[in-house]
């Protein structure tokens, strides 16, 4: 019993110490964590308003400073917790944290990348499309997101590169993916035209065969032309006005009526 409460007495204060830095270190790391969110907070709002006017992003902006702080929180925290091991005189523990933190540098530099570059894509989303406003909607969205997913892969792939990741399969997969998704972006964009085109081509050859005030005769609709818009026909027919697709001119066989024109 003398013996060991000798050995306990040796090593009151060494744990007395550990225990002490253990709680400066788990203050100091809930202080940091408070910095880095609040930094957080503080850099989405000056790039909410740097972006003009972009909608609010209080979702977002709130797990990626919870994100940083975990970060920020645990690192500190493990640094702490090796002068702790190391005052106890935990060789064999002491040895493989040091290990540990030797890597954290590198892995704590990754994370931070990944959650600016989370952060980052948000913000390029946001600022374009707040910026593309001749685009429509639907266009502008989809633009949007493309940059987003764009900027948060290369965040991710900056990352894990930093933090000894083998990138080189992560990046080819990655560029045939977005070639990929460009491609099937192209492919509808060009189906989804070709009707538009079909129409322009057509409307300017009515322009040259027909004038306004002739009389047609064209699927299956007989009237005096009104109008040829830069995609249609327009006919004023016994029913009423009727607006034909300019590929009719290619379609649909046209019948010019005698009579005298207007105009």
């Amino acid at each position: 019993m003398n013996d060991l409460l000798e050995r306990l007495a040796a090593l009151l204060p060494n744990l007395l110490a550990a225990v002490a830095l253990l709680a400066v270190g788990w203050v100091a790391a809930r202080l940091l964590r408070i910095v880095a969110e609040r930094a957080a907070h503080f850099a989405d709002a000056a790039a909410a308003r740097f972006a003009g006017g972009a909608p609010k992003r209080a979702a977002r902006a709130e797990r990626s400073a919870a994100l940083l702080g975990a970060v920020v929180f645990w690192v500190v925290l493990a640094l702490f917790a090796a002068a702790a091991t190391q005052v106890l005189g935990l060789a064999l523990f002491t040895e493989w944290l040091v290990r540990v933190l030797d890597h954290l540098p590198t892995l704590a530099a990754g994370l931070l990348i990944m959650v600016a570059g989370y952060v980052l894509a948000g913000f390029v989303a946001d600022l374009v499309a707040a910026t593309a406003t001749r685009l429509a909607p639907a266009q502008r969205n989809a633009l949007a997101r493309l940059a987003q997913g764009a900027t948060l892969v290369t965040a991710l792939l900056v990352g894990a590169d930093q933090m000894g990741v083998k990138v080189t399969w992560l990046a080819i997969f990655a560029a045939i993916l977005v070639a990929s998704l460009l491609g099937g972006v192209m492919i509808s964009a060009s189906l989804g035209a070709r009707g538009y085109v079909a129409n322009v081509i057509g409307a300017h050859y009515l322009r040259q065969a027909f004038r306004v005030g002739e009389r047609v005769r064209v699927a299956g609709f007989e009237g005096r032309i009104l109008e040829v818009t830069p995609t249609s026909l327009v006919l004023e027919c016994a029913e009423g006005r009727v607006s034909l697709p300019g590929r009719v001119y290619h379609d649909e066989p046209i019948v010019l009526l005698p009579g005298q024109a207007d105009g």
